[in-house]
């Protein structure tokens, strides 16, 4: 069925425009209905999954809110790391670490 319609579309319509196209402005049309199909293509077997992921962070919210709610500031801690066991933990920086930091000349521009 696809196939049918895109067949379809291929075929010559009657020129809208009083003047006849070059042939360089065929080529581009031809381009960009190539390139249109292709997106809509890609976007319609992408659609299903961008609506599951939407969902899934729908659901996901109150958690990460909470997580969020339980956690200060993101600089008071350390750069996630991840275990062997694939367990992913966030190291708090102690007191001393904050003050290093909070010392002028310590910090270093990125």
């Amino acid at each position: 069925m696809k196939h049918l319609i895109l067949a379809l579309m291929l075929l010559p319509m009657p020129a809208l425009a009083q003047t006849p196209p070059s042939d360089a402005d065929k080529g581009l049309s031809l381009m960009q209905q190539g390139a249109e199909l292709l997106f809509n293509h890609m976007l319609g077997q992408v659609e299903p999954s961008l609506q599951d992921m939407a969902q899934a962070l729908k659901e996901a919210q109150p958690k990460l809110m909470e997580i969020l709610g339980m956690m200060d500031d993101l600089s008071n801690y350390h750069a996630p790391e991840k275990l062997p066991n694939g367990d992913i933990i966030l190291r708090r920086k102690t007191p001393a670490e904050l003050k290093l930091e909070a010392l002028p000349g310590m910090q270093t521009d990125l």
